[in-house]
């Protein structure tokens, strides 16, 4: 992943906001290298990620699969075929074409991070316009690590790139490794 942002998207009312959306659905925008990551991966992640079958209780928390162009469309609907027929019911994601996306207001991005002041005061020192922090492929990785995603592994790797002092290096490391065992041992 290089970088996420949430927003709104797949409405038609013009610079939609959280409390006025119009109609439009909360999304989140990924910026991603094809060379490290396809579209199908990403869409394996997205069925596995929520509830294909589950109504939303309003257009606000649909599930939507945005196509830019006819392959991302054929895959998309490829995926959704098979993610119905594994879970042997009716999926009612929706796979509509991109029209664009606005971005949420500054409070609703990098919502893991927000909840440790201490990575977040180093951070957008490191990035002191809100934009690029937002935009910061090193911020999109701590956000994502800091809620739960990503492997010890994959954090070593890319560790000594995110721009974090030793100390909170080290808090990452133990918290990812945390994170890691509790999944491999959910009862303890």
């Amino acid at each position: 992943m290089i970088r996420t942002r949430v927003g709104y998207a797949g409405g038609s009312k013009a610079n939609p906001t959280y409390h006025s959306l119009g109609n439009h659905s909360e999304t989140i925008e990924i910026d991603y290298d094809p060379t490290t990551i396809t579209y199908r991966k990403l869409l394996d992640v997205f069925w596995s990620s929520h509830s294909p079958t589950s109504r939303p209780w309003s257009s606000q928390y649909r599930s939507i699969v945005f196509y830019r162009d006819e392959e991302q469309k054929r895959l998309a609907l490829e995926s959704r075929a098979v993610t119905a027929s594994r879970l042997h019911g009716s999926v009612v994601t929706e796979i509509i074409p991109y029209t664009g996306f606005t971005r949420a207001e500054d409070y609703h991005q990098k919502h893991a991070l927000q909840g440790y002041p201490e990575f977040m005061d180093e951070l957008q020192r490191a990035y002191p316009s809100y934009r690029d922090f937002v935009d910061s492929t090193a911020v999109t990785h701590v956000n994502g690590y800091l809620g739960g995603e990503g492997t010890y592994n994959d954090l070593m790797k890319e560790i000594d790139g995110l721009g974090l002092s030793a100390l909170r290096k080290e808090e990452l490391k133990n918290m990812v490794r945390k994170h890691m065992g509790s999944m491999a041992c959910p009862t303890s």
